[in-house]
């Protein structure tokens, strides 16, 4: 199938050639001519599997072909996210879409002024990407209204639940229109979830590919055993080896992860963290640097773990375990992207035995042990000439298979 036949309108596939996307993937294929018809839908998809394009291209089409100015500080579609990132990211990937298509888009979050954001809201916008708490504060200051929207998208619904933001989607929920299209994506579907996807959604059309608990495909995983205080030796040589190029390595709390960029720097690796406490400035350097390559190393707690869509990402080390089984499934998704493939490697002491039962429980396989002591016995890292950085991530190996332009080898709209 290619998007030709989705019946997309001629403004989104030129956009889409250019981009270099001839294919959709699964859930594309599924949920956008669904959107077309005009049905509500469940998509349960987990982060990677193009869930911006498959909400992102039908909405795009639809507000092409019904022209109209959205209300002063209103908008006529509303895409709710969880993180400043992930709400940035899919507003720059329906720009990218819509280019040639005329529409605004606008995106607003939290850790900013709130003055260059009203300004927005008070000319109107066709399609708002934002987090539940910064549009519940406009709304609640007089900026912002919700009730002309005619496409509602709730994306990442389960992290919203995780993060807390549950109370912030209950209070807007009523301030939206009755008769509108709704969009309802989430990774997993605990109660409270399935609870509120039944009391916004009419007879929706259920869309749902690799589900949670399925083995990451494309990903070569594997788990180090290793004492805590020897992981910052392994760490850095992992991150030293052959093939290893942009990294991102998870660790559980804030602190630690500006502890191990610290630890890395004093061994001549150049990385950068991002997490709840960085500001919002910050943050975007930090991946600006990472996106780049001039920090190939991006250290990062779970904020990252369904908010960030880089690249050519070729590695992700757990540092530490994560708290539950489903965020290790998020964690390895921001590799094998796109087609590509990636390497999952997790460094598990012995106090986090339990955690890694619980992710081979979920994931119905035992992830295979690697024995790194000859090599963390070795002179340590200190004593071992320093590189400055690690190899900038620039192309990647051939055989990590990163998908080539149209023309020589399919790329999907991983968006």
């Amino acid at each position: 199938m290619t998007f030709v036949e989705l019946g997309l309108a001629e403004p989104l596939l030129r956009a889409l050639q250019e981009e270099g996307y001839s294919e959709p993937t699964p859930i594309q294929a599924q949920t956008i001519p669904a959107t077309l018809a005009g049905r509500d839908v469940l998509g349960i998809a987990q982060t990677g599997t193009g869930k911006t394009a498959a909400f992102g291209l039908p909405l795009l089409h639809h507000l092409a072909a019904t022209p109209g100015r959205p209300p002063r500080g209103g908008c006529r579609a509303l895409i709710l996210s969880p993180t400043r990132e992930l709400a940035s990211q899919i507003a720059e990937s329906l720009r990218a879409y819509g280019r040639h298509m005329g529409l605004s888009i606008g995106v607003i979050f939290g850790g900013v002024p709130h003055g260059a954001q009203r300004r927005m809201l008070n000319a109107g916008i066709d399609i708002l990407v934002a987090t539940p708490g910064r549009l519940q504060d406009h709304i609640d200051q007089g900026d912002a209204r919700i009730d002309h929207v005619k496409f509602f998208v709730l994306d990442e619904a389960d992290q919203m639940l995780d993060r807390g933001f549950w109370p912030a989607v209950r209070r807007l929920l009523p301030r939206l229109p009755k008769e509108k299209q709704t969009l309802f994506f989430s990774a997993t579907m605990p109660t409270e979830v399935s609870k509120l996807s039944g009391e916004i959604l009419r007879n929706p059309v259920r869309v749902e590919v690799t589900p949670v608990g399925t083995r990451a495909e494309r990903v070569e995983q594997s788990v180090i055993l290793v004492e805590q205080d020897r992981k910052r030796t392994l760490l850095a040589v992992l991150l030293r080896q052959e093939g290893v190029e942009r990294t991102l390595v998870f660790t559980r709390t804030k602190h630690g992860a500006d502890r191990v960029v610290k630890q890395l720097e004093q061994s001549g690796i150049s990385a950068v963290a991002i997490h709840g406490n960085k500001s919002q400035g910050q943050r975007e350097r930090a991946l600006e640097a990472f996106k780049t390559g001039r920090a190939p190393v991006l250290i990062a707690t779970d904020i990252a773990a369904r908010g960030i869509d880089v690249e050519a990402v070729t590695h992700v080390i757990q540092y530490d375990m994560p708290d539950t089984a489903e965020a290790y499934v998020h964690r390895i998704g921001r590799t094998a992207r796109a087609g590509a493939t990636g390497v999952a490697i997790a460094l598990c002491c012995n106090e986090e035995r339990d955690q890694l039962k619980d992710v081979q429980k979920l994931i119905r396989q035992d992830i295979p042990a690697k024995d790194m002591r000859n090599s963390i016995d070795a002179p340590t890292d200190r004593a071992a000439p320093a590189p400055g950085r690690v190899r900038p991530a620039g192309r990647p190996q051939q055989n990590r298979g990163r998908p080539q332009r149209q023309g020589q080898q399919k790329r999907y709209a991983s968006r």
